[in-house]
């Protein structure tokens, strides 16, 4: 859905490229700063192991959620501007981006923020979402903007409603993120077998 959104953005993310291409640094630079990020934002979401408050854990692990995220966004457009998109950025971009999911996961779960068993539910889900695009893919489907839940929605729907300051946000979000996620699964599924 949101992949609508970014292409009325490409020229503003155009921008943001040059800007930081202007700096020297490559787009697989930005790539690990997103992913330094997520981690910070999953030791955020867990910091109520340390006695955070349970709403601060919730704000500052998804401020920096929502950063992380920016610099998803601008690894690629860097990548483009320089005319360096490669294989290699593509592999780390999409790898990153996983193990960004299983962090910010394992932190909300271990943050007592949500329930175990939805967040087992929201990351398996989550991760299978992907799969099914890497192996349609790699059967010649393309599946780029199928489904209403792309990485971006899920990880957007985790920031923001786990910020909203009320009983079981967190828990909350996770539960939406489980069924957006189960949906597109299903939506992907049923492209492909058509498809194929």
């Amino acid at each position: 859905m949101l992949n609508n959104l970014r292409d009325s953005l490409q020229p503003t993310m155009e921008k943001l490229g040059r800007g930081f291409a202007s700096t020297g640094l490559s787009a697989n630079f930005w790539t690990g700063v997103g992913l330094a990020i997520s981690f910070a934002a999953g030791g955020a979401y867990a910091s109520t192991l340390f006695g955070v408050p349970n709403y601060l854990a919730a704000v500052v692990g998804g401020v920096l959620l929502l950063v992380s995220g920016f610099f998803d966004m601008i690894d690629g457009a860097v990548a483009r501007v320089t005319k360096q998109a490669s294989k290699k950025g593509a592999f780390l971009d999409s790898t990153f981006d996983k193990i960004s999911e299983v962090v910010i996961f394992i932190g909300i779960a271990a943050g007592g923020l949500a329930n175990p068993v939805w967040c087992m539910a929201g990351l398996g889900l989550s991760l299978l979402v992907s799969y099914t695009r890497a192996r349609a893919e790699s059967l010649g489907v393309e599946l780029k903007g199928i489904g209403i839940g792309e990485r971006a929605e899920r990880m957007l729907i985790l920031a923001i409603i786990g910020m909203i300051p009320f009983a079981n946000s967190m828990e909350w979000a996770v539960i939406l993120v489980s069924i957006v996620a189960g949906i597109t699964l299903v939506q992907r599924i049923v492209t492909t077998a058509k498809k194929l």
